[in-house]
């Protein structure tokens, strides 16, 4: 996960479910995104479980990978943690001051490789996904 800086927050937002392109780094194994405390994402995801994918694909060779974590988030409160995570080097893409921490814990981890077959260098032939 720690290879790519983009990854998609998954949550629910007025029962529906929604999904938002984030940056983002791991601390000690958790996920950490940064947003406008005000937000909707921030107010939408604050104590609930989401989930949070990841992926790279490399479509010239048909390879790549997908993880998916889910797990419950959580405001960074603790001033020390916050100044801490300040220094990770997680900057926000986004415009506007971004001061509010997200901790995603995984308590749930899915990988997937996708690999080629040898034989699917001819056109429409299909990819295999490994669990």
């Amino acid at each position: 996960m720690a290879t790519v800086p983009i990854g998609r927050i998954i949550y629910n937002r007025r029962a529906l479910p929604a999904v938002e392109l984030v940056n983002f780094a791991l601390d000690h194994g958790d996920i950490v995104i940064r947003t406008d405390p005000s937000g909707k994402l921030a107010a939408a995801i604050r104590g609930a479980v989401v989930a949070f994918e990841v992926d790279s694909v490399d479509i010239a060779r048909r390879t790549g990978w997908s993880v998916t974590a889910i797990g419950p988030s959580q405001v960074v409160t603790d001033p020390a943690d916050i100044g801490r995570l300040k220094d990770i080097g997680l900057r926000t893409w986004a415009p506007g001051e971004r001061e509010n921490f997200i901790r995603i814990t995984p308590q749930i981890l899915n990988g997937r490789r996708l690999q080629a077959h040898r034989d699917s260098a001819e056109p429409g032939t299909q990819a295999h996904v490994a669990d």
